[in-house]
């Protein structure tokens, strides 16, 4: 699960870079499950949960172009670095 902030002003352009991610990003091979959600009581806060078979899966998909290419582009639309919370699934 990452939590990503836009910077004030950014965030029609922070969602549609990461809206760029959802169809490249579930066509993986390892890739179980890949959402966006944004804050209903802030739009400058979006969730992705990402649900990857394996740590293989997941390290494999932060190699990608469209990744790279994600980055790139939010760089200067974030407030802050994304803030990563891995889980595991309990039941």
């Amino acid at each position: 699960m990452a939590r990503i902030t836009a910077r004030a002003g950014n965030e029609t352009a922070l969602r549609s870079v990461l809206r760029d991610l959802l169809g490249p990003s579930r066509s993986e091979s390892g890739c179980v499950s890949y959402d966006l959600f944004e804050n209903e009581d802030n739009p400058l806060e979006f969730v992705t949960v990402e649900h990857w078979r394996d740590q293989e899966a997941a390290a494999a998909h932060l190699a990608t172009p469209h990744v790279a290419k994600a980055i790139t582009l939010a760089s200067d639309l974030l407030a802050q670095a994304p803030l990563i919370h891995r889980f595991r699934e309990v039941a």
